[in-house]
């Protein structure tokens, strides 16, 4: 009940996330030349609730513009001559719509021509190293407010102690300032055991999760995040098809009159922002049902002793017949000679009283009494002292009639556990005439009185 707080009233956390990435960084592309990336060239479109996306790096094709020029092969079909293309012909891999033409793509080969933007993008991997691999250095400012509702408990990552000051030179550490919102975009990678360098030729996805596990009850009132981090996507480029992460945008302008554009294929880096939490306040409700619970449990309790204690005696059968070398034969028990008509045993005695009137059989047969299990379960001094003493450890077997009486009783009960079973409460069960004078013949009444 402690360790687990089932005495509290547990409600989940809901959440709000926002991030903020800080950095400039400087490439110098082919063709291109340099180009200054802030955050609104590397941050790309938006990536949905709780993420953001950094580009890491890039494929460049120049000067597009509106016109018509060859396929780029394997997305364009190799061809001969015109009759090997269709004209209005497109597919979800086409860069454009074929013209019906077989024009030259290289000094080898031709391909169907296109209206597309012209050139059409040819290169398929990415440079590497990366050519933003600087965005390592890049910070996130990550504010996250969470809620409870059923405790109208609101809070957010920025603590209260936390000053402007503070927030200006401080950056997550989880050894030195484990809880800092801002965190180095390399640190994060690092955290998830990943290298930053060689994530950022592809890209891929990082998760950054923020566990609440608060407690609000009074001086022991805690309630900080904790942040953890994790890689979320294959990053085995030989195991996958298409690995990493990228998408397109381009830069448009206009050269004399003719717009043209500038594509990029942007590669990066996605962080998705998971928040866990649950909240735990003391509940008198809470504590009242637990107890109740808990303690209809007990209620099985007689159950299992009843089970453990059929295999005691299973056990206490098998030590002896171990130790006494028992052979599974019957014993050896005379008919009686004045047995009553109601007998089809054999071994029953008269009796004045109905309830008394009752034989081991339903026709005539062997008696229950020769069987050796009878001997060993019913009949074993032993095993019958065994029982008492697991019933009362401290209880004294003392010879005399006391001794029998207990030993004779405990007889009675043995054979109806074992041919009955546990017979409902307040209910006697009625035992045959020849198993109760079986067991009376054994441990015997110096008076000669008996009660069942």
């Amino acid at each position: 009940m402690l360790w687990n707080k089932e005495y509290q009233e547990h409600d989940y956390v809901v959440s709000s996330v926002t991030a903020k990435v800080k950095g400039v960084a400087l490439t110098s592309l082919p063709d291109v030349g340099d180009i200054v990336w802030d955050v609104v060239d590397y941050s790309g479109p938006s990536q949905g609730k709780n993420s953001f996306f950094v580009v890491t790096n890039v494929i460049v094709t120049k000067k597009q513009r509106q016109g018509k020029c060859p396929e780029v092969p394997p997305y364009g079909k190799v061809c001969r001559t015109d009759e090997d293309c269709v004209k209005g012909f497109w597919d979800q891999h086409s860069h454009g719509v074929q013209t019906g033409a077989c024009v030259k793509f290289d000094v080898t080969r031709k391909t169907c021509e296109v209206s597309a933007w012209c050139p059409i993008e040819s290169k398929k991997k990415p440079p590497k190293p990366a050519l933003l691999a600087s965005a390592e250095n890049f910070t996130v400012l990550i504010k996250n407010n969470i809620r409870f509702p059923n405790f109208n408990f609101m809070r957010r990552n920025i603590l209260p102690e936390m000053t402007e000051s503070y927030l200006k030179r401080c950056q997550f550490n989880r050894h030195t300032d484990s809880s800092c919102p801002i965190f180095r975009l390399g640190d994060i990678v690092k955290e998830a055991k990943e290298n930053f360098s060689e994530m950022a030729v592809e890209g891929g996805v990082i998760g950054i999760q923020i566990k609440w596990d608060c407690n609000l009850d009074g001086f022991l009132r805690n309630c900080l995040p904790k942040y953890s981090f994790r890689r979320l996507d294959e990053k085995e480029s030989n195991r996958t098809l298409y690995p990493g992460l990228s998408f397109r945008f381009a830069r448009y302008q206009t050269e004399k009159g003719v717009e043209e554009r500038t594509l990029f294929k942007a590669f990066g880096i996605r962080f998705d922002v998971m928040v866990f939490g649950e909240a735990g306040k003391f509940s008198i409700i809470q504590l009242i049902i637990f107890i109740g619970s808990t303690l209809s449990y007990y209620t099985l309790v007689s159950v299992i002793q009843s089970f453990l204690f059929n295999l005691f005696q299973i056990a206490m059968v098998g030590v002896l017949q171990k130790g006494n070398n028992i052979i599974d034969k019957p014993s050896q028990v005379l008919p009686r000679p004045n047995r009553p008509a109601w007998c089809l045993c054999g071994c029953c005695l008269p009796s004045t009283h109905p309830q008394e009137q009752l034989c081991c059989r339903q026709s005539i047969g062997r008696c229950i009494t020769t069987s050796t299990l009878f001997e060993q379960l019913v009949l074993s001094r032993p095993l019958l002292e065994a029982v008492l003493l697991y019933r009362e450890p401290l209880s004294d077997l003392t010879e005399g009639e006391q001794r029998i009486a207990a030993l004779r009783n405990c007889s009675y009960r043995q054979y109806i556990s074992w041919r009955i079973g546990a017979p409902p409460r307040e209910s006697i069960p009625v035992m045959p005439s020849c198993s109760v004078w079986r067991i009376r013949e054994e441990y015997p009444s110096q008076e000669g009185e008996y009660t069942v």
